[in-house]
């Protein structure tokens, strides 16, 4: 790690909005890329993000590109800017923000392997229909024993304390909701998305998805990074590939990694991306304090962190 104590975090889907590239600051390259991000989608994301609807943009193959480059966007100005973190990471899509930020992939390669994950798991969720549902009030342990013997149900996204995300079946998640109620989940709540994400129902995209990082070149972290399926920071360009490879069916251990990050020294944590969802994560971690760049402005986490 550098001497800094701050980490630069990246929101992943549920985090697009309306207007999001509008805020974004002058970024070298940014529209040759977003003409990139047209081409290899096919789907017009200057619109979509500029004027909705929210349920095209929400439509994991417009929401995956169009937030890939945002976030990635922030990263690199709070870089222009001085800022310098000790450890990166990104929440489901935010990781591949991190690494290319981190250098471990050039921005180009980062965004054709979005777009090609964006359709592999739209394919997955219509081959293996499912969803996802928000269950505040438990902890970790008390989630994992409800569903221990529900079928076709996971927990997807450990994202706090009280906070997580369970993925499945449309059968597997309204059994489960009814053993979350009677164990004291407070609300277990369906969310607005397209399939059974970070579950073994996308196995069939995570074996294609592999076939493609294979082929993509990666480097060694400049900075650390902590990644979804193993929350551990990590540089060397062969471990981060291989979790990588794990995440489309892995669980994203966001309680973890905010963990890890404290563990590593970091006090600051800096969202780089649309709205503030992982800042007021990270606001519920005892000892990290947080900021939205979107939300708070590069001029003051320029004067409060550097």
């Amino acid at each position: 790690m550098t001497d800094s104590h701050a980490a630069f975090a990246f929101p992943g889907q549920g985090s697009q909005r309306t207007g999001m590239l509008e805020e974004l600051p002058d970024v070298e390259d940014l529209g040759r890329l977003l003409d990139a991000a047209e081409a290899l989608s096919g789907l017009d994301l200057r619109s979509l993000t500029m004027l909705g609807p929210d349920s095209e943009l929400a439509d994991t193959r417009a929401a995956q590109p169009a937030l890939y480059l945002a976030d990635w966007a922030w990263g690199v100005t709070l870089l222009d800017c001085g800022v310098t973190p000790a450890v990166v990471a990104g929440h489901s899509l935010g990781e591949f923000a991190a690494l290319a930020v981190a250098g471990v992939f050039s921005v180009e390669a980062g965004l054709e392997l979005v777009v090609e994950r964006s359709k592999l798991m739209a394919a997955s969720a219509q081959q293996a229909p499912g969803g996802m549902a928000a269950v505040i009030g438990l902890d970790a342990g008390a989630v994992a024993d409800a569903i221990a013997d529900v079928a076709d149900v996971w927990v997807a996204n450990d994202n706090c304390p009280g906070q997580l995300v369970i993925s499945g079946t449309s059968d597997g998640i309204a059994a489960a909701t009814g053993r979350l109620t009677e164990a004291g989940a407070r609300r277990v709540i369906p969310l607005a998305v397209s399939g059974a994400f970070h579950s073994p129902l996308m196995q069939p995209a995570a074996d294609a998805f592999s076939e493609l990082l294979e082929g993509t070149e990666f480097a060694d972290a400049r900075v650390p990074v902590i990644q979804n399926s193993h929350p551990a920071p990590a540089t060397e360009a062969g471990v981060i590939r291989r979790r990588l490879g794990e995440q489309m069916v892995a669980p994203v251990r966001w309680t973890e990694t905010m963990a890890a990050m404290l563990e590593g020294g970091v006090t600051v944590m800096i969202e780089c991306g649309p709205g503030e969802v992982l800042a007021g994560l990270a606001r519920r971690a005892d000892g990290l304090s947080a900021y939205a760049v979107s939300t708070a402005g590069l001029e003051k986490i320029c004067e409060e962190v550097l």
